[in-house]
């Protein structure tokens, strides 16, 4: 199975399946004497592990990160504490409560909505247990990779997400509130919607079934100049990191869709100089990438998620020898995997920026 790496300078490579003994990643391109520790990485992590509210699926996995190289301490006189060696930085976290049982009676069928059939046809044998490599448990691994790449970019770029629509329930952009999504078990981009959520998605969870979402994306701190035109465009490196997320069915940078209903003088982004001789951006309909190049303004996307095809509702599908069947999926999963994707939106920002500025860093200096 090739393609298990992304990134150019900044290089991420992921292993490992959902109930094997454990997955892992290896970070490759990380500058040297870069402050990094397990401690660094564990708060991440915890954002995006199973088991914290009965929104999410109960499999109960502390997603404790081990980092087993890249990294060195010179003892307390050195004053330094663990940095980075400039070497790859492989990092592990042991799978602690996979239940391979649940997955028996789907052995041989292919679940609608999953990689079953694709991973078989391309591949000739698939792990069905909880989808193997193409489950979301992967997604540990780029948010333990996503620590590391803010570690990189330092303080003053800061990346930011939470889930803005819940099935058909929206949050105006006027009320969206960054600050509040850590704080709900939701993590919806404004308090004042979670009671309302909470009884829709309770709904949802009761019937057995599953519902998307759409989570945004907001970054501040990046100057003006990372990414390159044409093939290495800023926006493109993004979309393509979003859609690589499991169960991301779509990506809008800046007004994406909408811009088909504007004009051209309403869409352009137009600007006057400000009092540092610096241009200020009157509006940020291009999301803060022209030419795929950053122009200093926040970077802004939308995510869209699909519903989680695993649910208890019966579905018709068929088996590998042709059997045409019904199959519903026992086992323990998100009704809406958009929530514990919110986290993962941010990793993947931090990886593609922390490559872009690498990028910019050896083009230009």
């Amino acid at each position: 199975m090739s393609h298990n790496t992304f990134g150019h300078l900044f290089r991420v490579t992921t292993w490992g399946e959902s109930h094997g003994p454990a997955i892992g990643c290896v970070v490759d391109g990380c500058p040297p004497l870069i402050p990094l520790s397990e401690a660094d990485l564990q708060p991440w992590l915890d954002r995006r592990k199973p088991g914290g509210s009965r929104f999410v699926t109960q499999r109960r996995e502390s997603d404790t990160a081990r980092i087993l190289s890249g990294v060195f301490d010179d003892g307390p006189e050195s004053g330094m504490g663990p940095v980075t060696t400039g070497a790859p930085i492989a990092i592990q976290i042991d799978n602690e409560d996979a239940r391979s049982k649940d997955y028996g009676d789907i052995a041989r069928a292919f679940r609608p909505g999953h990689a079953d059939y694709t991973y078989q046809a391309k591949y000739g044998v698939r792990d069905h247990r909880g989808g193997g490599r193409s489950s979301a448990r992967e997604t540990a691994l780029r948010v333990a990779a996503g620590a590391v790449a803010r570690k990189v970019l330092g303080e003053a770029v800061r990346i930011r997400a939470g889930v803005v629509q819940l099935g058909p329930h929206r949050i105006a952009p006027e009320a969206v509130d960054f600050d509040a999504v850590y704080d709900n078990a939701l993590f919806a981009a404004s308090a004042e919607v979670v009671p309302a959520w909470e009884a829709y998605l309770d709904g949802v969870r009761k019937a057995g079934s599953s519902i998307g979402a759409v989570v945004a994306l907001e970054v501040t701190g990046v100057p003006a100049g990372w990414g390159a035109p044409v093939y290495g465009k800023l926006d493109a490196d993004l979309a393509a990191a979003m859609m690589s997320i499991n169960a991301v069915k779509g990506v809008e940078i800046g007004v994406g869709f909408g811009a088909a209903e504007l004009s051209g003088e309403a869409n352009a982004d137009a600007m006057r100089l400000g009092e540092d001789g610096r241009p200020v951006f009157l509006s940020n309909h291009a999301g803060g990438v022209l030419g795929g190049i950053s122009t200093g303004q926040p970077l802004t996307a939308r995510v869209a998620f699909k519903p989680t095809s695993s649910i208890l509702t019966p579905g018709q599908t068929i088996t590998r020898d042709g059997t045409e069947i019904e199959v519903s999926t026992r086992g323990r999963h998100d009704p809406c995997v958009a929530l514990r994707g919110v986290p993962v939106v941010e990793a993947m920002a931090a990886c593609v920026l922390a490559d872009a500025m690498l990028r910019h860093r050896a083009q230009v200096g």
